[in-house]
This record gives structure tokens, sequence and C-alpha cells, in this order.
């Protein structure tokens, strides 16, 4: 638990948003691992072999909570992007260019992917994932951090393919206009 305890918080609090359930995750997965420390057999690292434990349980406690509350109602969620398209004629859906509006997305560096290395670049990339609405998070972090597929997410929670895709869309254009304030925009 000393050895692999703090890393399985982070890995269930990035999904879950929640410490005290993600909590409950680190000592379920410890608790199925002493359950069933004799299945492990040693091919992989013991660390590997607890993540995904606790990657099991965590789609579990989606599955249930797909179960419990709707991943479909979308009410909530209006399209806040609309108004940075073009809506009809020959550039209809481009980005609107107007100056003093600014709608489009703003160019950022070169060189973007050299944030990657940026201890400071993940926690402003933390801090926008916050944000998002939990069943949103959920839906992205599956998708883009755990590197599920369409089909098995849509399976687990219950959820349409076209659903699955608006809810990426509006992740990643929430987290695109939060990374742009707080991140890009400061010149970072």
């Amino acid at each position: 638990m000393e050895e692999h305890g703090d890393h399985l918080f982070k890995f269930a609090y990035v999904r879950l948003r929640d410490q005290g359930l993600a909590e409950d995750m680190v000592q379920e997965t410890f608790l199925a691992a002493l359950k069933g420390a004799k299945a492990f057999e040693g091919r992989s690292a013991e660390k590997s072999w607890l993540i995904g434990i606790l990657n099991h349980k965590i789609l579990d406690h989606f599955r249930k909570a797909s179960r419990e509350t709707s991943f479909t109602n979308l009410e909530f969620y209006q399209d806040e992007e609309s108004e940075r398209f073009i809506p009809d004629g020959l550039f209809k859906g481009g980005w609107i260019h107007e100056p003093n509006r600014n709608l489009a997305p703003m160019e950022w560096p070169n060189d973007p992917g050299s944030s990657l290395d940026s201890a400071a670049f993940w926690k402003s990339f933390h801090d926008c994932a916050s944000k998002l609405p939990r069943n949103i998070a959920a839906v992205f972090a599956l998708r883009e951090i755990d590197g599920l597929d369409s089909k098995e997410i849509c399976q687990s929670l219950k959820i349409s393919e076209s659903n699955l895709w608006v809810m990426m869309h509006r992740a990643r254009m929430a987290l695109r206009t939060c990374l742009e304030k707080n991140w890009f925009g400061k010149g970072n």
C-alpha cells in the first residue's frame, strides 16, 4: 500500500473527480488484490496488475452509475460553441472571423507539444478538466486517458455512439477554451 497507494489514488481521482470515491476504489483494489493474490503470476509488474484491478473497479462504478443516472440527458449541455460557426451559405460551418468578437480558436505556439513536458501545463490541464461536468469528464477519461474504444464505452455506459461523440466534442471544446485562457493565452 505504501509503495503504490499514492499512484493508485491519483489514477482514480483523475477519472472519478471525487476524493472519497477515489479512496474507496483504491481500498477495494487492495482488498481484491489480497483476495486474488494467488492469481498474480508475476507476468506483469505489481503496479500494472493493481492498476488493472483499479481500472475494472472504476469501469464497474461507471456501469452502475449509468444505470442510476442518465448519461443521455444532454439538455444541460447547451451548444455553447454554435455561435462560433457561420450558420449558412458558401462558408457554412467555418469559423466566424471577427476581430472584435474573437470567436475563432487562437493560434497556439509553433510547438504546442513542448508543453506536455511541463508540470505547470498538466496542472492547468487538470484544473480545466475538473471543470467539466462529471458525465462528460468520465467519457473523456475513458476514451482519451484510458484508451477504451467507442463500442466498449457505449456498452458500459448505455449511451449511443452519437451521444458519445457529442460528449467528446464538448469536452474537447471546453478544454481547448480553458487551456487557451489559462495556459496558451498566458504566453507559456
